[in-house]
């Protein structure tokens, strides 16, 4: 995934040092939809539709989005004009995503912080220091229909039935590969078989595979998603640890392969950033990422790259043709927060106005409720269709892998605290990265990773979250 090498705060009172030391211890969007991200809200000058329950001050954290000119338009547009419309003085620090769970962990500790905090995967970890969330889930439900099932599934807990998190986008994960290599390589990579057999072939031509197997975060969601295609998962559907399958055998195999023939040592210490620098650099001939690495290309005028880069959804393995959202963007508010009325107020009016969001940052958003946009994912299909860069219709296939091929971390059951701890320990990349490294065998590994599981599982199943 896309990343930053330098862990940066942009707008914070916190300072970079703060950070690290608190983590260790703890035009596109108007022509699509003919003017309506630059209408934006709408709103008229300060304090015009003043609003008597809401006041004070409105503390955000989340990441520093790929897509640059969405956090330009967020800051500078969105929050601005919601602020002014409901009396609240809204300020919004951005980080790295490397940051995310280490600052949360401080900002727990110390029980302060900011009031609405988002995450990019499933926070379920922290369900004992958020506020649930079951109210506005229902509000904006009751306003646009059912929430998808990744937002549910990434948000809800069972056991507890409470919303621990209010889901706000996900974002489609699909394959982006070299046309004219993979032509002269003379094969597609519509399935993981393809993929391995082609893999020696475009290694020798100079361009490898780019699939990592590290401690971060695109690492994690694409390892997760090949375990699907191959039947595996972390736990079954009643949220038992299952990770010593067959399946994750075969995936096993199929990785170590797949390294062996079409991939190199550096894939075993990539930072989020490493997967798109070597695509956009031109020496990758496929990686599992989120559009910004194609709109990257676009934004730097190289033509030759980006009308060369196709997208595609995951490839199909044996069992299915299914993969993780990219990130799930999670808004949790602290119990200890200072103002949970305008957190709450931000979040559904932000989801209501997606269509929004959904257009400044070029497709990468996904509404967590799919009737934020009016019609749906005809509605998406048909602007994806509309986008003029080449190939013709490249982004249309974002609304197949949306509908059809993206389901939760924690599938076939909900992310729950235990798959967010294996989630956020990187104990799947680990695992990947023994066996193709030599240093284990598939079957040690698929055993010895349910033993770390079932330690994990009981560990929260005794504090009553499973």
């Amino acid at each position: 995934m896309e990343g930053q090498d330098e862990p940066e705060v942009q707008g914070s009172t916190l300072t970079r040092r703060d950070l690290l030391r608190r983590g260790t211890a703890g035009a596109f969007a108007v022509s699509m939809f003919g003017g309506l991200a630059d209408k934006a809200m709408g709103f008229a000058g300060p304090l015009k539709y003043k609003n008597k329950h809401l006041k004070g001050d409105l503390h955000i954290l989340q990441w520093a989005h790929f897509v640059p000119d969405y956090d330009k338009w967020f800051d500078g547009v969105w929050t601005k004009q919601w602020g002014q419309k409901n009396d609240v003085n809204v300020t919004v620090d951005h980080i790295n995503l490397a940051l995310l769970f280490s600052t949360a962990s401080s900002e727990v500790a110390a029980q302060s912080g900011h009031d609405l905090f988002q995450f990019l995967s499933p926070p379920s970890s922290f369900q004992k220091q958020v506020l649930p969330l079951n109210d506005i889930v229902q509000e904006v439900t009751n306003k646009l229909g059912p929430q998808t099932d990744v937002g549910y599934r990434s948000t809800y807990n069972p056991k507890t039935k409470k919303y621990f998190g209010f889901a706000d986008n996900y974002v489609p994960d699909p394959i982006h590969y070299r046309r004219s290599l993979w032509f002269n390589a003379g094969i597609a990579p519509n399935t993981w078989d393809h993929v391995r057999q082609a893999a020696a072939k475009l290694k020798a031509a100079g361009h490898p595979i780019g699939l990592g197997m590290s401690n971060e975060l695109d690492s994690n969601m694409f390892l997760n998603s090949l375990l699907y295609c191959y039947g595996a998962s972390l736990q079954d559907a009643n949220g038992n640890p299952a990770i010593n399958s067959k399946g994750t055998i075969e995936a096993l195999k199929v990785m170590a392969d797949i390294f062996k023939n079409g991939e190199t040592d550096e894939v075993f210490a990539w930072t989020a950033a490493s997967n798109n620098q070597g695509f956009l650099a031109g020496r990758l001939a496929l990686v599992v990422n989120a559009i910004s690495i194609a709109r990257t290309a676009e934004g730097l005028g190289n033509t030759a790259l980006s009308d060369d880069t196709w997208l595609a959804p995951i490839p199909r393995g044996p069992a299915a043709r299914l993969g993780n959202e990219h990130v799930m963007g999670v808004y949790v508010i602290w119990k200890f927060g200072k103002n949970p009325d305008a957190a709450k107020k931000f979040v559904i009016d932000q989801q209501l106005a997606y269509a929004q969001h959904f257009a400044n940052s070029k497709y990468y958003n996904f509404p967590a409720w799919t009737g934020a946009i009016k019609g749906g994912f005809k509605t998406i299909h048909r602007l994806a269709a509309q986008d003029k860069h080449k190939p013709l219709g490249k982004y249309t296939t974002l609304t197949t892998i949306a509908e059809k091929y993206t389901t939760n971390v924690g599938h076939p059951g909900f992310a729950n605290a235990a798959i967010d701890e294996i989630f956020s320990t990187f104990l799947v990349p680990q695992m990947f990265a023994q066996v193709a490294q030599g240093k284990m065998s598939p079957q040690d590994a698929a055993r010895s990773a349910q033993g770390q599981f079932k330690t994990i599982f009981a560990k929260w199943k005794a504090q009553g979250l499973l």
